[in-house]
């Protein structure tokens, strides 16, 4: 794409106000909004025809495991709770190696800029012996097809023997987990507004990581100035873990390792009491909503309302692609359209609720407030979808269609002003080879 201004023109809706005939975007930002019966106040600019397309910011993914795409409808866990779910998977998981691992996030990375995702996170914990360098591969996937990136380092360090969950073979000592996660920043993170490639700390879970590594971790990241994320009240057997193990509940655990503050966003956030939101709201905690795979393991609700009622900032995340069994984040947000209504009223929750859910409150999850919204100065990251298909036919609020009539696919996609999907494809991917790659892969790891 050229370096000068380019005029999205026309598009049949849009996510913004005072834009209906538009927006310019140049040098990887929005420069201006075109209101109805305007011309663009920039010069000079060239002109896509957006008049096929509803335009929306970028969706943020801001929880996943990339690896778990080689997983999918595993039949040996395809019916247990979390912690049984996990226990069978764990076995499966200790045999990746770096070349199955460039196939499942290049086919996550890809199908999420497929649904209009232009910023996803990744939580990779699991480090058997050979994939040291597992977020550095996560890395080139993320430079080659475009997305901007949170990668999270992600560790275990609680196994079965020491009273936790995961097998000995997928956990690391505390000393190599600090001194690897030191080196990753060093190597990728990214602090400047606009970054492609940041990185975060992710122990994984009260589980699976001891109290010396939770605090030592969030030390770590606050003398680097980088978030810490964490899975955090996703199930009842989580909550009893902690009380005995600790002797508190899971969010008084969060508080006694130093991790009660605004650069700290937690997966899941279903069993939280109201007093407990009310303090995460006045630290600055944000939490991802997760709901396919929060139904698929029937690990409750999260109380999204509750939670921005009481100030707390929510997201949304695809989590895993073996619990969710996809990555698709636009059909999560019409999942969480549809969960929360449930929960809360038609007269609580819109189809604009879920599509803030999936940006503004995923941006601010990460701390990136230049993403999530379209408007000047943002970051030009957008997702362009046509309304084409039989699922659209009569619809006649076309924001809301997105929504409500189950979109799935984006047409085109841009980050920072270049596009990275076109015409539902991904410049230079040959897919069929990736899935073919992929199947083996998987085929490989079942045994």
């Amino acid at each position: 794409m050229a370096d000068g201004p380019l005029w999205l023109k026309d598009p049949i809706a849009i996510l913004a106000d005072g834009a209906e005939r538009g927006v310019v975007v140049q040098g990887g930002r929005i420069v201006e909004h075109v209101a109805a019966g305007r011309e663009p106040a920039t010069a000079g600019a060239a002109v896509f025809d957006a008049g096929e397309h509803v335009v929306i910011p970028g969706l943020i993914n801001t929880h996943h495991h990339f690896y778990q795409t080689l997983t999918r409808a595993t039949p040996t866990a395809l019916d247990k709770a979390l912690f049984g779910w996990l226990t069978t998977l764990y076995p499966i998981w200790a045999r990746l190696t770096p070349s199955s691992l460039e196939s499942a996030a290049t086919v996550a990375m890809a199908e999420l800029l497929l649904c209009g995702c232009t910023t996803t996170t990744d939580h990779h914990y699991v480090f058997p012996a050979g994939l040291e360098d597992a977020i550095d591969i996560e890395v080139a996937v993320a430079k080659r097809l475009g997305i901007r990136a949170v990668l999270t380092r992600g560790s275990m360090n609680l196994s079965e023997r020491d009273g936790g969950l995961p097998p000995d073979s997928v956990v690391q000592d505390e000393d190599t987990i600090l001194a690897q996660s030191a080196a990753l920043i060093d190597r990728h993170h990214d602090p400047a507004e606009g970054a492609l490639i940041q990185i975060a700390l992710a122990p994984c879970s009260p589980f699976s990581v001891t109290t010396s590594l939770m605090k030592a971790t969030a030390e770590l990241a606050a003398r680097r100035g980088v978030r810490l994320h964490t899975h955090l009240a996703e199930t009842e057997d989580e909550t009893a873990f902690c009380l005995a193990r600790f002797g508190y509940r899971p969010l008084d655990y969060l508080e006694e390792v130093g991790w009660l503050h605004d650069r700290t966003w937690l997966a899941h956030g279903i069993h939280f009491e109201p007093s407990e939101i009310a303090r995460m709201a006045r630290a600055g905690v944000t939490v991802t909503h997760c709901p396919c795979s929060n139904q698929i393991l029937s690990s409750g609700h999260c109380p999204v309302c509750d939670m921005e009622a009481a100030g707390l900032r929510v997201g949304l995340g695809v989590d895993g692609s073996a619990s969710n069994n996809a990555s698709n984040l636009m059909q999560e947000v019409r999942a969480a359209f549809l969960l929360q209504r449930l929960r809360y009223g038609v007269e609580r929750v819109s189809a604009r609720d879920a599509l803030r859910w999936a940006t503004q409150g995923s941006a601010a999850c990460i701390g990136r407030p230049e993403l999530g919204r379209i408007a000047p100065g943002q970051a030009a990251d957008l997702a362009l979808f046509k309304v084409d298909e039989l699922r659209f036919a009569g619809a006649v609020d076309k924001l809301a269609a997105l929504v409500v009539c189950g979109a799935h696919r984006a047409d085109r996609v841009m980050v920072g002003g270049r596009w990275v999907v076109e015409g539902g494809a991904i410049p230079g991917l040959d897919l069929p080879a990736l899935l073919r790659r992929q199947d083996r892969e998987a085929a490989r790891l079942a045994g």
